[in-house]
């Protein structure tokens, strides 16, 4: 027993070594600093924060606008959905100079270029609002919507925004504009076609009423000796002299003007020796203002 005394000593020796080794060990990795510490107290920022608010107008919160970082080549480096509030924080890689992208639905995506340094980046974004446009096409004289009127809207520069055709009911509508001033073009089969500005209110929908006059004719036939004459020239001119339009006459004698003003006319033919006539164009206009050519002296 005495040799098993000798050799349980050493055996219970050795494990208390193991244990105050393994403390040690424990000890020291404990009190070893984070690497990724040190390389961010060496001030190389390791994802430096860029963070803010995006707001719309009246300094009013855009919640859930999306925001995406990008790099100037182009390479997406993160992307978050702004909190309620409007509140964002996307991380950049590192110093340099990166583009922020935030876009929301009913606001004009905005672009802006942040340079980060070694410190987190305060950055708030103003978003400018869109808008919509309804209207209601209708006829002027019996107040009836007009369906498939073409409505074209056009910025000041002249570029075409949006375009549509109205509906059964002669409503139209657009969305995402750009606030401001808006020529609105309307043109419909029978009517004439108008022009009129309108302007974009910063949010929500504007709303208008656009009205149609039906557009006048006058009909009718250029004759020589009875019968009908092909190529007759026809001229409209108004009271003031001016040549609201010119028409040749087919084979059938046949000429036609549309999207006539009411008021006096004069209409000329020329084929024979020319020949002018006066005619009156109201109500829904006029259907048969014949006109019959002669030789002198016929």
């Amino acid at each position: 027993m005495g040799l098993s005394g000798r050799e349980d000593g050493p055996h219970e020796h050795t494990e208390s070594t193991e244990s105050t080794e393994s403390t040690e060990s424990t000890e020291h990795d404990a009190k070893a600093p984070n690497p990724a510490a040190v390389r961010s107290s060496a001030g190389v920022p390791v994802g430096v924060p860029v963070g803010g608010h995006v707001i719309g107008a009246e300094s009013a919160p855009v919640p859930r606008a999306v925001i995406t970082l990008i790099s100037l080549g182009g390479r997406q480096l993160g992307r978050m959905v702004a909190h309620s509030d409007g509140a964002y924080t996307v991380d950049a890689p590192g110093a340099g100079s990166y583009v922020l992208i935030a876009s929301a639905e009913g606001y004009q995506p905005q672009a802006s270029t942040v340079v980060v340094g070694g410190e987190p980046v305060s950055y708030d974004i103003l978003l400018s609002g869109t808008s919509g446009l309804v209207g209601t096409v209708r006829s002027a004289d019996l107040g009836k919507p007009v369906a498939g009127a073409m409505v074209v809207a056009a910025d000041v520069r002249g570029e075409v925004r949006a375009a549509g055709l109205s509906d059964a009911d002669g409503t139209f509508a657009f969305g995402e504009l750009v606030p401001g001033s808006l020529t609105l073009a309307v043109t419909a089969a029978g009517y004439r076609p108008i022009a009129l500005p309108v302007e974009i209110a910063p949010q929500g929908v504007t709303r208008t009423e656009l009205e149609l006059s039906p557009g006048l004719h006058a009909r009718g036939s250029v004759q020589a000796a009875g019968r009908p004459l092909n190529d007759a020239r026809v001229t409209l001119i108004d009271t003031a002299g001016n040549v609201v339009a010119t028409a040749t006459t087919g084979e059938d004698g046949a000429y036609a003007f549309t999207d006539l003003d009411s008021g006096e006319y004069t209409v000329t033919a020329a084929g024979y020796p020319p020949k002018a006539t006066q005619v009156t164009v109201h109500g829904s206009g006029v259907e048969s203002h014949d006109i019959e050519l002669a030789h002198p002296g016929e």
